[in-house]
């Protein structure tokens, strides 16, 4: 008899009449039953179930039984069907079921059918008598009844640690479609012979429908080193089947299986570019963006219609917008382009500026003349056609605060204002910043839009640094996006002057304080210390305090210390893990006068963050309590 190795320590051992111990009320002859031998016939399970049922009225042993299918391992084991023990429609299941099986088998490996069983030349197994002994008591006890089934062992035997089993175990698979992912995993392990018999039975059982179902796990095992077998048989078979079966894939949630589909579909053309272009604007993914904008591009012709650049223009992501603007050249619509100029991104404006200058039309007159009539009293807008006087009742303007001089900002984490409501065919999108089309469905006016803040932001872009004239007005203005870029074009021009802009870093409006900050970061150290200091305190808003910090991080000698040890007790968290790394971070600069005491005073009031040897060590560094 095997030696007890300790792991059934707290089981019912009893003897039983085949001499084995009676583990859980189940009388096993294990010698028999891993040698496999004929004695041990199907018409023994009654008995180890009747076994079982009489100890049920001990609970402890009962316990026990029902632990056995507690794991994915030990529930296959007991013949539940895959499908109630696994997520079949999750790639990563069947991976993580190879995985288990291997580790259960040094474990448990009287769970795991052995060879001989797999190929038919013995009676029951461990995991077969199991299986019949726990069925019944789910059965007596009103519990979902476990069916005995050969595919959930079978699952099992195909991720046996040992390769004769799982080569035995695939010739057996071809009966069981539900087992074609295990093939589709074995098709990929480092065991020849099992890998090659694994890529016979795939390519004869790989049709469109299951390539399609099994796209997410063939692409998963395909990471593998020997997983290029699978990926190539999948692009196969998916290229003879219709265009439209891929329809599934394209809208994957698995971001892999989109990239895939998508560049087959380039590739064969299975996509109009309507749908090239659609697919592009919808989609979250930058690779499939691009792949798809580039395809819809190169599509572009004189004759092209709106289905197909009206997706690319109207698009929340800028490369999609990006690729519509260039293509408006190629398309005979170049003129549109200039609508473009102030978008929020700055590869959508630079798209525009390469259009328009196609046309013989400088843009940088544009930029002046917008930023021109963008003075703090025009409040941002500005249209070609006849001007309208803003009306309360419309929401066109924003009442200023009378404390502070700035517009209303509704949204303080990103710093930008709400746009106004605007008349129906003037109505314009907050994040592309260009005019979007009328509800009757007829497109802009070419020339007819409303000054964004791209129109500052493009004008430090393609301007020189005597333009800065037009930006120091707008610093004023009472719209924070439009502070926000005049901060960010002054950086851009390399104009910033500390002096001017401090006075932002008490700004309102989030967006407004994060790029001030910015600029003023190469100029930290002529900016004052305990002007900055009184800035970290809780009665300031978080975006002035975090700007402050920053500021006081990038100055010399002591100051970055103090600003750290002063945010280690503030209530926000992040603030106190900056600071926390700061204080860790900070060594003692050249320069620095030795033996200086609020060194030391301020040391010890991080002893919480060094070891007492780092600590020793940074002060000497210092100079300090030697």
């Amino acid at each position: 008899m095997r030696e007890d190795d300790g792991r059934d320590r707290g089981a019912v051992v009893r003897p039983g009449a085949s001499g084995g111990p009676l583990r859980d009320g189940l009388d096993v002859a294990e010698p028999a039953l891993e040698r496999g031998a004929p004695g041990a016939a199907m018409g023994d399970v009654g008995g180890v179930a009747g076994a079982v049922g009489a100890q049920r009225v001990s609970d402890a042993p009962l316990r026990q039984v029902r632990a056995v299918t507690e794991s994915t391992v030990e529930r296959l084991a007991s013949g539940v069907p895959l499908r109630d023990v696994l997520d079949v429609g999750e790639p990563g299941s069947w991976t993580d079921l190879d995985v288990e099986v291997r580790v259960s088998a040094r474990y448990r490996p009287d769970l795991l059918p052995g060879l001989a069983w797999v190929e038919g030349r013995s009676g029951p197994t461990v995991s077969s008598l199991i299986a019949a002994a726990v069925g019944r008591l789910r059965r007596e006890r009103g519990a979902e009844s476990a069916v005995e089934s050969v595919e959930p062992l079978l699952a099992l035997a195909l991720c046996h640690p040992d390769g004769r089993v799982r080569a035995a175990a695939l010739a057996r698979a071809r009966e069981y479609p539900d087992l074609l992912p295990l093939i589709v995993v074995r098709a990929a392990e480092w065991a020849e012979p099992v890998r090659e018999t694994a890529r016979e039975l795939l390519r004869d059982a790989l049709d469109v429908d299951a390539a399609v179902a099994l796209a997410p796990l063939i692409l998963l095992v395909g990471r593998r080193d020997r997983g290029d077998f699978g990926v190539r048989l999948l692009g196969e078979v998916l290229r003879r089947a219709p265009g439209e079966r891929l329809g599934p894939l394209y809208g994957s949630a698995d971001r892999t299986v989109r990239r895939f589909a998508h560049r087959l579909a380039v590739a064969e053309g299975f996509l109009s570019p309507a749908e090239l272009a659609g697919a592009a604007a919808r989609d979250g993914d930058a690779v499939i963006q691009d792949l798809c904008a580039e395809a819809a591009l190169k599509t572009v012709s004189a004759d092209v219609g709106d289905d197909v650049l009206r997706p690319l223009l109207t698009a929340r992501n800028p490369r999609a917008r990006s690729s519509g603007v260039t293509a408006l050249r190629r398309a005979g619509r170049a003129t549109e382009a200039e609508r473009f100029l102030t978008d929020r991104s700055a590869v959508v404006r630079a798209c525009a500026r390469y259009v328009v200058r196609q046309l013989g039309t400088d843009p940088l007159p544009l930029y002046r003349a917008w930023c021109s009539e963008l003075g703090p009293e025009a409040g941002g807008e500005r249209e070609t056609s006849e001007a309208r006087e803003p009306k309360p009742e419309t929401g066109h303007a924003l009442d200023p605060k009378p404390e502070t001089g700035h517009a209303l900002d509704p949204k303080p984490e990103t710093g930008h204002a709400l746009e106004p409501k605007r008349a129906a065919g003037q109505a314009r999108e907050a994040e592309t910043g260009h005019a979007r089309e009328p509800e009757s469905g007829r497109g802009p006016e070419p020339c007819s839009f409303v000054v964004a803040p791209g129109a500052v932001i493009g004008l430090a872009e393609c301007g020189e640094r005597v333009d800065a004239v037009l930006l120091w007005p707008l610093l004023a203005h009472p719209v924070p996006a439009v502070r926000a870029r005049a901060v960010a074009g002054l950086r851009l021009l390399d104009v910033v002057d500390a002096g001017r802009l401090r006075p932002l870093l008490e700004d309102p409006a989030p967006g407004v304080v994060r790029e001030t900050g910015l600029a003023l970061l190469p100029s930290a150290q002529e900016l004052p210390s305990d002007w900055l200091m009184e800035r970290l305190g809780e009665p300031w808003p978080r975006h002035v305090r975090v700007a402050a910090f920053r500021l006081l991080s990038a100055g010399a000698g002591i100051v970055p210390l103090r600003a750290a040890v002063e945010l280690l007790e503030d209530p926000d968290p992040k603030l106190r893990g900056w600071a926390e790394q700061a204080v860790q971070r900070w060594h003692p600069p050249a320069g620095l006068p030795s033996g200086e005491a609020e060194v030391e005073a301020l040391l010890d009031r991080c002893t919480h963050l060094f070891s007492s040897y780092v600590l020793r060590r940074r002060k000497w560094e210092a100079g300090v309590g030697r």
